[in-house]
């Protein structure tokens, strides 16, 4: 049995759990928040990020989304989906939409803590950030116009739908709770693409909840 350590509303775990749930790899998942001094991630990563894969036979846990999500696609090839096209030029250009994918979240993370500086935040390092997250935004509705309805590389559901898929549901459950950005109206055809993955068993049992923090971060 692996075991996945996650904050409950990381886009990227979640993109772990996605994957390992479509590929029908068991895993048992464990919540934490990474920012709090009672957390153990400083024990299995030395960067204390989350998310972490941990395996129950002596094997060095491995971390960071991209890596973990990688080691799903190719050690459990021929498990389940492929998740992951055959051709080398599609083969890139999903590894690009997951590098876009993760930007926005990190900007959108970035804007989180700068908010809650109070006083001492920069409108100017915030609006940069947001400039991102907007840029990702109107770059994925081209790829889902350019798809026609179907998935974003080949016509198949790959990693690279279950990035932007963990991340345009990490952005709605920030405007749900904080309205930091309000993207459903304004791009329509992503909005549609994204409901249509919402519909997926995969991202109805990894819905994102965002947790309290009660310890000062930033």
């Amino acid at each position: 049995m692996l075991t996945l350590i996650s904050a409950t509303p990381s886009p990227y775990a979640r993109k772990n759990r996605i994957a390992m749930i479509e590929k029908g790899i068991p895993f048992e998942l464990k919540s934490e928040i990474p920012w709090h001094s009672t957390t153990e991630t400083p024990k299995y990563n030395p960067l204390e990020k989350l998310p972490i894969l941990i395996f129950n036979d002596g094997r060095p846990p491995i971390y960071e989304s991209w890596y973990i999500q990688e080691y799903i696609v190719q050690k459990y090839r021929g498990t389940g989906p492929d998740l992951m096209p055959t051709g080398l030029d599609d083969q890139l250009l999903v590894r690009q939409i997951q590098v876009l994918a993760d930007g926005a979240c990190d900007a959108m993370g970035l804007v989180f803590f700068e908010d809650g500086r109070g006083e001492l935040k920069s409108q100017e390092w915030r609006d940069r950030q947001m400039r991102k997250v907007t840029g990702v935004l109107k770059a994925m509705d081209e790829l889902v116009k350019k798809s026609q309805g179907k998935f974003l590389v080949g016509g198949e559901f790959s990693v690279a739908d279950i990035a932007v898929g963990a991340m345009l549901g990490f952005m709605n459950m920030v405007e749900t709770k904080f309205g930091l950005i309000r993207w459903l109206d304004e791009f329509p055809d992503l909005r549609g693409y994204w409901e249509r993955l919402e519909s997926r068993e995969s991202f109805k049992e990894t819905q994102p909840v965002m947790f309290e923090l009660t310890e000062k971060v930033a």
